[in-house]
């Protein structure tokens, strides 16, 4: 029998998985919104999971989320360069900077921690629990009482629609992907934009990769990302380029995730292996289904 109090957890995981996916998702959501595509976004998770991990160790949670942010910049800052500044292709630059930071992540976490890597343990956020609102049945505790990443993704989702809807920058950048080069005719720095809203999206995927050091599991290991970065493009397709319902895509996938949860405690019989695919099969739907009833940016991926 699932009671309340199992119902609260389970949405209160469900949040929390979502929470780094919907960082992820809002700055891919930025790069594709500017008519480019990047696949090293599931890259500069990774990169910001190690950052987290060695800023965590040296000086606490703040100054790991610093240096996350600083690695997920980095990465997207290689990106910019092939794709933007030396046009090369978007899907190929992408795909190698991903598996570049594989290498390089495993290369300095062995070389940073050594042996005691598989045993790391690194402070983490605790949960701010937000008064009153945190006692609520069963919202209460997935809504009012998460870490302090959760409250700022869900910040940064007004945050992007704003920006992207209410601004001149936003009106620029959505020209940069709808039409180049009628953008530049009218003087739009379209790469310029392009780069800074890859640059944000790198800021914004890697305190994703570290919100999952730092707000999750309090440890590193190599690939830990798992494939998030490409479930974040997933999202972004399913959310039709929109903030709001990018964050209704991530909250969907941290449901799909947290079911594991909720089974497994609930004592169904069933195979782990079938639980934990339940986000990846979702994301192939997503893109299988997503695309054909929504438009995306006209320039989206044409350099």
């Amino acid at each position: 029998m699932i009671d309340e109090v199992l119902v609260a957890s389970f949405l209160a995981a469900a949040v929390r998985v979502a929470t780094p996916l919907l960082l992820a998702a809002l700055g891919e959501l930025l790069v594709e919104r500017g008519g480019m595509i990047n696949l090293g976004i599931e890259g500069a998770m990774l990169a910001g999971a190690l950052g987290g991990a060695l800023g965590a160790s040296g000086g606490g949670v703040w100054l790991g989320a610093g240096s996350a942010m600083l690695a997920g910049a980095l990465t997207a800052t290689v990106f910019a360069w092939v794709a933007i500044g030396l046009r090369g292709d978007q899907i190929i630059a992408g795909t190698a900077v991903t598996l570049g930071a594989v290498g390089i992540t495993g290369v300095i976490f062995r070389e940073a921690f050594g042996a005691v890597g598989p045993g790391l343990t690194l402070p983490t956020f605790r949960p701010l629990r937000l008064p009153l609102l945190s006692d609520l049945p069963l919202l209460g505790e997935a809504l009012f009482a998460q870490p302090a990443p959760t409250y700022v993704a869900a910040l940064l989702v007004p945050l992007c629609w704003w920006a992207l809807f209410r601004t001149h920058w936003g009106l620029s950048l959505r020209a940069a992907g709808e039409a180049p080069e009628a953008a530049t005719a009218t003087g739009v720095p379209v790469r310029r934009l392009r780069a800074t809203a890859t640059l944000l999206g790198g800021v914004l995927a890697g305190l994703g990769g570290g919100t999952l050091v730092l707000a999750q599991v309090g440890t590193f290991a190599e690939k830990m990302t798992a494939g998030r970065g490409f479930i974040a493009i997933a999202i972004v397709v399913l959310g039709r380029w929109h903030p709001v319902w990018v964050l209704g895509a991530s909250l969907l996938f941290g449901l799909a995730t947290a079911l594991q949860f909720l089974f497994q405690a609930a004592g169904l019989r069933a195979p782990y292996q079938l639980f934990l695919m339940l986000p990846y099969g979702l994301a192939l739907l997503a893109l299988a289904g997503g695309m054909g009833r929504s438009r995306a940016p006209e320039a989206l991926g044409r350099g």
